[in-house]
Parts: C-alpha cells; sequence; structure tokens
C-alpha cells in the first residue's frame, strides 16, 4: 500500500518520487505517533503490506474509525 501512495502522489499531485517517499513516510509517522498503540502497531503493517495478526487495512480501518467515535 505505501507503494500504491507514492504512486498516487506521483501522479496526481506531480511531486518526485524522492518526495513523494518522504511525505508518505511522515504523514504514517505522525499518525503512529498519536493513535493508540495498537492502531499505529495495525497502521504500520498495513501500509507495509502485512496482513499479520491485525487483520489488515480493513480492520485497521475499523479500529481508527471506532477510536474517533468513542464517547
Amino acid at each position: 500500500m505505501q507503494q500504491q501512495l507514492i504512486e498516487r502522489l506521483t501522479q496526481q499531485v506531480g511531486i518526485p518520487q524522492d518526495k513523494a517517499q518522504a511525505a508518505v513516510d511522515t504523514v504514517v509517522g505522525y499518525l503512529k505517533e498519536h493513535l493508540p498503540g495498537p492502531l499505529g502497531a495495525q497502521l504500520d503493517n498495513a501500509v507495509s503490506g502485512e496482513e499479520g495478526q491485525g487483520g489488515g487495512m480493513g480492520q485497521a480501518a475499523r479500529d481508527i474509525g471506532s477510536a474517533f467515535t468513542k464517547k
């Protein structure tokens, strides 16, 4: 998924691949720092393309969504 994000940035925004890589790394790093521990790990797995025990991107998205909707 990380490579897909980089490709999308280069195509849609028109920045070079190395700058797109830096942007993706920055955003993912920021999210991992600010999300609760397990969600950060799931995000890391999802971006790196690993399904792992966290259930992949679908589970990460559900968990992230639920973190923002809890009262």
